[in-house]
């Protein structure tokens, strides 16, 4: 099976499985919320729920990179991935925003929130579970080289925390301190938007095709290193979706066949795909090295 393909199945399977965890913490959090009136936990939870719902256009992405190219793309849909994160970044942004309306109004008209207790303890259930997407879904997006679904996890541990938060607001109020809820909310909210800023960074640079210059450094030195080329005229590298792409211009000897010139092209991008991780595909030309005059 093709690696970009046997990798889409397994964030797919991640993605199931995440959900479900967050639906169970959004689930458990949703009834403590109608019980109490707490509107930083109201906010924790919108975060919770966008944050499992945003599995969904990332899975629709994953299914989409599988299908092979096709005269109108000829390059596959891999891209399709980095479009995922826009939404994402979206969804992020919308819980953000009402976030921080409840947690203004409630400002202005306060609200007693009851069963302070219960309150703390959908906070406790808040971070265990998201604390355990995260684990899950940063090892799987490493495992795959998934930055989109990285961000996710790094996403589901930044709301874990934020249930703390909630914890600290119900400690707050049953010390004396009312405004300690609202005011616990907008801070979530600042916290998400964090989280919008530098998701934006992360998808903004894969959609401009940037690389870790280590990584284009890395191709360049094996592409430089194997046998039959003379040296390199130009290496471009770029992320689609969950794997590496790379065009290489090689210098090989003139004297030699075209056939064995195929071969040599077909050594480095061997070596690539072996030694560079997350690589999908190279496309390698050569041309005869350029020979100083005497």
């Amino acid at each position: 099976m093709d690696p970009a393909i046997a990798s889409s199945e397994r964030g797919l399977w991640a993605l199931k499985w995440s959900v479900v965890g967050l639906g169970v913490t959004a689930a458990l959090q949703v009834v403590i919320v109608v019980v109490t009136g707490s509107v930083a936990l109201l906010a924790d939870t919108v975060h919770n729920i966008g944050d499992a719902l945003s599995a969904v256009p990332l899975a629709i992405a994953f299914v989409l990179s599988r299908r092979p190219p096709s005269a109108r793309f000829p390059f596959g849909l891999h891209r399709s991935e980095d479009l995922a994160g826009l939404v994402i970044i979206g969804l992020i942004l919308f819980s953000a925003v009402f976030a921080a309306y409840e947690s203004i109004r409630r400002l202005f008209d306060p609200q007693d929130v009851q069963l302070l207790w219960a309150v703390a303890l959908a906070g406790v259930i808040g971070f265990l579970g998201n604390e355990a997407v995260a684990i899950f879904r940063i090892r799987v997006g490493r495992q795959i080289g998934s930055a989109a679904l990285i961000a996710d996890g790094y996403h589901a541990r930044t709301d874990g925390l934020t249930s703390l938060a909630v914890v600290a607001g119900a400690i707050g109020v049953a010390l004396g301190w009312p405004a300690a809820d609202p005011v616990v909310g907008l801070l979530i909210s600042a916290v998400i938007m964090k989280i919008v800023w530098d998701a934006s960074k992360s998808i903004g640079e894969r959609l401009l095709d940037g690389v870790d210059p280590a990584v284009g450094e890395q191709i360049r030195r094996i592409a430089a290193g194997t046998e039959g080329v003379d040296g390199l005229r130009g290496v471009r590298a770029r992320w689609q979706g969950h794997v590496i792409r790379a065009e290489i211009d090689a210098e090989i000897d003139g004297g030699i066949d075209v056939a064995e010139g195929h071969r040599i092209s077909e050594r480095v991008a061997e070596r690539l795909r072996d030694e560079v991780e997350f690589f999908g595909e190279a496309i390698v030309r050569t041309a005869p090295a350029e020979r100083a005059s005497p």
